[in-house]
Parts: structure tokens; C-alpha cells; sequence
């Protein structure tokens, strides 16, 4: 954390005074750390281990809603942010805080759906490496872009359930997918040994299978609207919609960066 951030020169002041920090600030700062080793000075701030402690001041609120609705957040759960927080700052308070910050996101209220029980999951082969057995699926029905996007292709690793967020049109036939495909995932990651997909006719186009076939790939399908099969996708696709669904109700008109290596206009 780097300490030339404006605002966070009156931390210095704080330490002092503050119910969490003051007791630890005052032994640090005679030199006796036997109690407290965790802790340390640098540059006049507070750390426990590579995190900076917050005093118990509005910085704290502020510092979560950064993380959680501004800049590069998502609006994403409070487990995530929790993370995100953990990561970077320390308050003995800090789950308490970013779980009640959280729980009054008005934008979240609105934009999230609540969790359905979707029955026990019939789960696929377990991939053993990143990237050798993908899942992919389409969000449709999305307004179309100035570039002519109305739809993403969702391609998710099962293996370290990271995601591609491709822009794409509802006409592209399976050989444009094909490209994109290549372009985005194939030229990254190697070619899969498996591709999990719902019965879209783009995949089970005789092109898209012969193509896969005569890389020794294989397609595998699922039913369309399964996740008791395919339950990661299905998951994947809910969490990119909260996204668009909050950043666009945010900020309605303009681009929306997905910050899974890809640009999704919208």
C-alpha cells in the first residue's frame, strides 16, 4: 500500500487515539513488539503483516465501498469483498463492517436476484489441468452496441473457473463462433481436450463438431437450462448478469469493462 495516497496522512494522527490501535500504536512505537509482533511502523503507519491498519474513522466505510462499488468493483457478494478488504487493510471489525455495508447497497438490492435451489447437481469428470476442459454458454436478448454486440459467449475453465466474457452478435453462425473461439480462448490456453455446451445449434452445427473431430477434440452436451449438469456455467452466467445489471444501472449509456481479460461493450 503505498502511503502517498491523499487522505491518509491524518492516519498518523489517529493511531494515537484510536480504541482499536492506540495501546499497539504506543508499544510499537517504544520499541516493544514482544506482545505485538505482528504489528509494525513504516514511514509513521500502522501494519499487521503487508496490511495497513485503519483507525476507527469513516476511512473504513469508505475504503469498502471502494471495494465493493467503485472503481474496478463489480458489486460483487460480501464474501468477495471481504476478501478484496483482507487483502489490503486490517480492523478488528472488518467482516462485521463489510457485511453491513454490503447489506445496504441499494444498487445490489435491486440488481441481484436471490439464490434458487436448483436440486443436487450431477456432476461432470473432474479436469485435472487449467484449461484442458472448458465450459461454454450464450447470454442473449442484451441490447445491441454501437459495434453491433447483442450477445456475449461465456467460456468458463472448470478447472480454475476463470472466465472469458467474449462480446458477440445472436446471428453469428457456428463458424464465426468457431473463430472466436480460436481467437480468444484456443491462442491463450492451448486447445481443450473436452468443451462442455448446453443443444445450441451453433454447437451442434456439423460444422462445430466436424471441426472439434478432426482435432481429436471432443464436444460433450448437456440440456439446455441444466445446472444440475453444468451448474458452473449456469452460476458464471448469473454473476456476469448481476455485473451488467449493476454497473449499467449505475451508469447507463456507457461502456461496460468486464475485467476478465476481455472488453464486453455494452
Amino acid at each position: 500500500m503505498s502511503t502517498s495516497v491523499i487522505g491518509f496522512d491524518r492516519l498518523k494522527d489517529e493511531y494515537p487515539l484510536c480504541p482499536d490501535f492506540g495501546s499497539i500504536y504506543s508499544e510499537v512505537l517504544a520499541g516493544n513488539r514482544r506482545a505485538h509482533i505482528d504489528f509494525l511502523l513504516r514511514d509513521g503507519y500502522l501494519f499487521r503483516g503487508s496490511t495497513l491498519c485503519i483507525p476507527r474513522t469513516s476511512l473504513r466505510d469508505f475504503l469498502i465501498w471502494e471495494l465493493h462499488a467503485g472503481g474496478l468493483a463489480g458489486h460483487f457478494g460480501k464474501d468477495k469483498t471481504i476478501a478484496l478488504v483482507e487483502d489490503r487493510f486490517y480492523w478488528p471489525s472488518l467482516k462485521k463492517d463489510v457485511i453491513r455495508v454490503v447489506s445496504q447497497c441499494r444498487t445490489c438490492q435491486l440488481a441481484k436476484a436471490r439464490k434458487q435451489n436448483t436440486g443436487l447437481y450431477t456432476p461432470l469428470p473432474v479436469p485435472h489441468t487449467p484449461w484442458s476442459d472448458i465450459s461454454m454458454d450464450f447470454i442473449l436478448g442484451l441490447p445491441k452496441t454501437s459495434r453491433g454486440h447483442d450477445s456475449i459467449l461465456v467460456v468458463v475453465d472448470r478447472f480454475s473457473k476463470m472466465a472469458h466474457f467474449i462480446p458477440c452478435s445472436k446471428t453469428a453462425d457456428a463458424s464465426h463462433v468457431a473463430k472466436l473461439i480460436f481467437k480468444e480462448v484456443v491462442r491463450l490456453h492451448g486447445l481443450p481436450q473436452s468443451i462442455v455446451s448446453d443443444r445450441d445449434v451453433k454447437f451442434v452445427s456439423y460444422f462445430c463438431k466436424t471441426l472439434w473431430k478432426l482435432f481429436g477434440r471432443q464436444l460433450k452436451f448437456s440440456s439446455a437450462f441444466h445446472p444440475q449438469t453444468n451448474g458452473q456455467i449456469e452460476v458464471t452466467n448469473r454473476s456476469l448478469g448481476n455485473l451488467l445489471r449493476c454497473l449499467v444501472g449505475e451508469r447507463p449509456g456507457l461502456g461496460i469493462h468486464c475485467y476478465y481479460h476481455h472488453e464486453v461493450c455494452l
